[in-house]
This record gives structure tokens, C-alpha cells and sequence, in this order.
């Protein structure tokens, strides 16, 4: 059967709390997939639930039992998400028993899919700077509930500091990125000057980002700025624009212009 081309819409409250009841696992990103194993010819498409690191395929949108599920714990790999000849973005998760190939929508729905894949099965945002802030502001979301729920799985005992920031476990990403609100990034710095005192933050937008700093002159100064995107560049909005190849660059810029006076807020 065809994928739906409407705009997929939430489960209705009653059919997603008899998924919760049967799967037990918290939910972390739903859709329409089509799906298509190693030995198949043709793609199915299912209504798709990532919960926990298994994937459940429901025949329907509104089917509050799946037919089908697949651990995904142990992914050894996945591939890039390429562009079919329909505008559908195609990626292939390799398991040990098998190949699994998967489709989306569109491009960015498949790097959605595939990093929140990613990042539940390697406990790692990936690192890949083609990904929105907003969607990188949910893996890490998600990242911390997972590694919370294993947490719980292994030693119920156990509990996580839930007022300490998330960590960035991105590796192109610089260190100083946090997936924070504006208000959230004053009270880190206020809160924690010897960590340093400029920020880089998810936008507003949630498409691009932003600089917040905080520094002493005669009295503590806190600033912000924004820095636009262009999908090959990063544009500090400045009163001279300037434009750097990299977030790590943008970094480097606030930095060498200030001499050294601002540093990257980095936690322990």
C-alpha cells in the first residue's frame, strides 16, 4: 500500500496511552516509514513508533496494537540518507541478523529518523551540522531520557541531577553548544562564571543559533546574538556582518576579538 501524503497528525490520547500500556517503553518519535527487509522487493509503509531502541510498525495510524516490531540495540551501522527519484529520502540500518531499508518523506524527515536512531542506540547525538537546532534540541532531550531509563533498567536506585545542563556529546559541534532557552543560557552563566562565560545556543526560530555571553566591565554585561545559517555558512549578525565556515569558527571569533576575554562555558 501507499504512504499517506497527508501531513501525519498525534494518535488521539486514548490510542497512545494502549501503545504505552502494551509497549511499556516511553515514546520518542512517530510518522509514516516505509519499510523494506533485506529479502523483500517491494517498501510497506507503517505508521512508526520509535520507543526506547525498538522500532514498532503499526498497520495503521490509528491500530493501538503494532504488528510488527525490531530491537534495534544492537545497530552496527546507518548509512547516508540519500534522495530516491520520488523526493523520498532513503537510509539503511545494518543489524546483525540483516539489512532493514528504510524511506521518509523528504530528506530532513529521514536525517530526523536517522538521528534520533542514532542517538538512542549509540547514546550519541550524531554529529552532523546538517541538522536543525530545534531537531538537535530534542535528541539531546531524548538522549538524557534514554540514558535516564537505562539508568532506572540496570539500577533502580539510581537517579540523574536533573538541574545540571545537558552535556554536548556532539563531536563537531563545539563544547560550548547547549541545547538551552535564552533564559536558561543567563542563569548557566550567571550561575557558574569559572566554567566561562559565552554560551552558543539554539536560535529562537529553532532553525538557527545564537551567542549569549556575560562579562564584566563595571558591572555584568550580558549580551546576545543571533547567527543565521545559510546551510554552507554561519552569519554573525553584527552591525558588519561577518561570515565563517563553521560554528567552531564563530566560536573562535568572539574569542580572538575580545583577546581572550571571553572564553567557551564549558562544565566540568
Amino acid at each position: 500500500r501507499e504512504q499517506p501524503e497527508e501531513t501525519p497528525q498525534p494518535a488521539p490520547r486514548q490510542i497512545f496511552q494502549e501503545r504505552q500500556r502494551i509497549t511499556g517503553l516511553p515514546l520518542y518519535l512517530q510518522g509514516y516509514l516505509s519499510v523494506r527487509h533485506t529479502r523483500c522487493q517491494a517498501f510497506t509503509a507503517y505508521w512508526t513508533e520509535l520507543r526506547g531502541t525498538t522500532l514498532f510498525f503499526y498497520d495503521d495510524k490509528k491500530a493501538p496494537t503494532y504488528s510488527q516490531k525490531l530491537d534495534i540495540s544492537a545497530l552496527m551501522s546507518a548509512t547516508s540518507v540519500y534522495p530516491d527519484e520520488n523526493n523520498s529520502a532513503q537510509f539503511i540500518l545494518m543489524l546483525p541478523n540483516g539489512e532493514l531499508e528504510l524511506k521518509a518523506n523528504d530528506c530532513e524527515c529521514g536525517k530526523e529518523w536517522k538521528g534520533f536512531i542514532l542517538t538512542v542506540t549509540k547514546l550519541s547525538v550524531p554529529p552532523d551540522e546538517s541538522l536543525l537546532p530545534g531537531q538537535l534540541r530534542r535528541m539531546h532531550e531524548v538522549l538524557e531520557k534514554e540514558k535516564k531509563r537505562i539508568m532506572c533498567k540496570n539500577c533502580p536506585s539510581a537517579s540523574l541531577n536533573r538541574n545540571s545542563p545537558p552535556s554536548s556529546t556532539l563531536t563537531t559541534m563545539p563544547t560550548c553548544f547547549y541545547p538551552v532557552s535564552r533564559q536558561e543560557a543567563i542563569e548557566m552563566l550567571e550561575k557558574n562564571p569559572s566554567c566561562g562565560n559565552l554560551i552558543l545556543r539554539p536560535g529562537s526560530d529553532s532553525k538557527n543559533y545564537a551567542i549569549t555571553i556575560r562579562y564584566k566591565l563595571d558591572a555584568p554585561c550580558l549580551k546576545h546574538y543571533k547567527v543565521m545559517s545559510t546551510g554552507t555558512s554561519y552569519i554573525i549578525k553584527l552591525e558588519k556582518q561577518v561570515t565563517l565556515p563553521s560554528l567552531q569558527d564563530v566560536v573562535s571569533y568572539f574569542v580572538t576579538q575580545t583577546q581572550g576575554n571571553l572564553k567557551p562555558f564549558v562544565t566540568e
